[in-house]
């Protein structure tokens, strides 16, 4: 088996502890966390980092050519760039408000792809 270590800030908290996280095969173990979030967040980064998702699409409207957008959850971060291939054919029209739906269900993974910012 292979034994490896990485190091990574946590981000699942303001407190931002510097964490070591030690794989020896399917095992992981995680240190330097001050909170329980610490140890989740080491774990999920060992075995499938995931994170939100902020981007923009195109709008239908030459006033305002782009709208921040953002995931309604995580998503695997190995699936970012087939999911950012998906949103550039999306194209959205006035009225939008911050939170509404752009994309159900965003390519299958569950997820929604909301507004977070008006679009009149």
């Amino acid at each position: 088996m292979e034994r490896s270590t990485m190091r990574r800030t946590c981000i699942a908290c303001p407190r931002g502890c510097l964490l070591t996280i030690e794989m020896d095969g399917p095992h992981v173990m995680v240190s330097g966390n001050a909170c329980p979030k610490g140890e989740d967040y080491g774990l999920e980064e060992a075995v499938q980092p995931r994170r939100i998702l902020t981007t923009t699409v195109r709008t239908a409207g030459a006033e305002r050519p782009r709208l921040p957008v953002r995931s309604s959850g995580t998503v695997p971060l190995a699936e970012i760039r087939e999911l950012m291939a998906g949103i550039n054919d999306i194209v959205v029209t006035p009225p939008l408000h911050c939170g509404d739906t752009v994309a159900a269900n965003l390519l299958g993974r569950g997820v929604d792809l909301i507004a977070t910012d008006e679009l009149e």
